[in-house]
């Protein structure tokens, strides 16, 4: 095989640019997702030797050089665990009431979750879920049947109809993981009324989207009865994986019980203010 052309500065910095566009756009993603959108622009091929040697690799250098904030890209698949502490008590009192919200769901005629197969998404994804106040089950593939009957006992305790929307690979196992996640659910909550639907990726978004695939892995013992492509998770763009979660979500709340919602919580929170201002003058704080 022919060594690869060494590129030159101009078509590296050309690279960076893309990147740099790209991320502008639609930060934060993650290093995964700003390459398939790279590929799709035609700024790289698609190759793992792309995704590490370019990608990363210019990736990694521009945040180093101040060239594109941390911030831009998305890691949740490593953090740290450590109790809420405050330099005072005022200080956690104003905490407490800037942090205060209304259960959005409590009054809402449904229950609504979004599961996803991969971790290194969440950062994006719980930018719609954590407005919305839903639960973002993080499966990472296959769940273990604890983590599935927990869930189970949660979507049981809310006693109204749930719906549950998944977001994984196009893939064998991605796809089998699904039907595992509703079969479990389903089986150890009976009495609930589960909706499940995969929200993503599915066959329509690959054509309308014209989304990057990959081989599928014959390793997999499940690649008989599927496809020769796969497409992962990473490939939709996350504007568009957003927009989905979020429509997925919109699409259950009876926006009136929202509003008075958003009125009690607005309420709520200044008299938390108040009795917290009142607390220190009472004591001569």
């Amino acid at each position: 095989m022919m060594p690869r052309r060494r590129r030159t500065r101009a078509e590296i910095e050309r690279i960076k640019g893309g990147l740099y566009e790209i991320l502008k756009a639609q930060n934060p993603m993650t290093v995964r997702q700003v390459f398939y959108q790279a590929v799709t622009r035609g700024l790289i091929e698609k190759t793992e030797s792309e995704y590490k040697q370019t990608v990363v690799r210019l990736l990694t250098k521009m945040r180093l050089r101040g060239e594109i904030p941390f911030s831009w890209i998305a890691d949740f698949t490593r953090w740290q665990r450590k109790p809420q502490t405050f330099d005072s008590l005022a200080d956690a009192l104003d905490q407490w009431a800037t942090a205060y919200r209304r259960a959005l769901w409590a009054e809402q005629p449904v229950y609504v979750e979004i599961w996803l197969e991969k971790d290194a998404l969440a950062g994006v994804v719980y930018e719609e879920t954590s407005v919305y106040d839903v639960p973002l089950m993080v499966a990472r593939g296959f769940a273990s049947l604890t983590f599935l009957h927990s869930a189970a006992e949660q979507i049981k305790t809310q006693g109204k109809p749930a719906y549950v929307y998944l977001l994984g690979d196009y893939d064998p196992s991605g796809v089998c993981a699904t039907e595992t996640i509703a079969r479990r659910l389903r089986e150890f909550a009976p009495d609930a009324e589960i909706h499940f639907e995969r929200l993503a990726v599915t066959e329509e978004q690959i054509r309308l989207f014209g989304l990057p695939t990959r081989p599928t892995k014959t390793t997999d013992s499940r690649a008989k009865s599927f496809g020769a492509e796969s497409v992962e998770l990473d490939a939709l763009p996350p504007e568009t994986l957003r927009a989905l979660v979020r429509q997925a979500i919109e699409q259950h709340i009876d926006e009136e019980i929202l509003e008075k919602t958003i009125i009690a919580e607005r309420s709520e929170r200044r008299l938390l203010t108040m009795l917290g201002r009142e607390a220190f003058i009472g004591h001569g704080l």
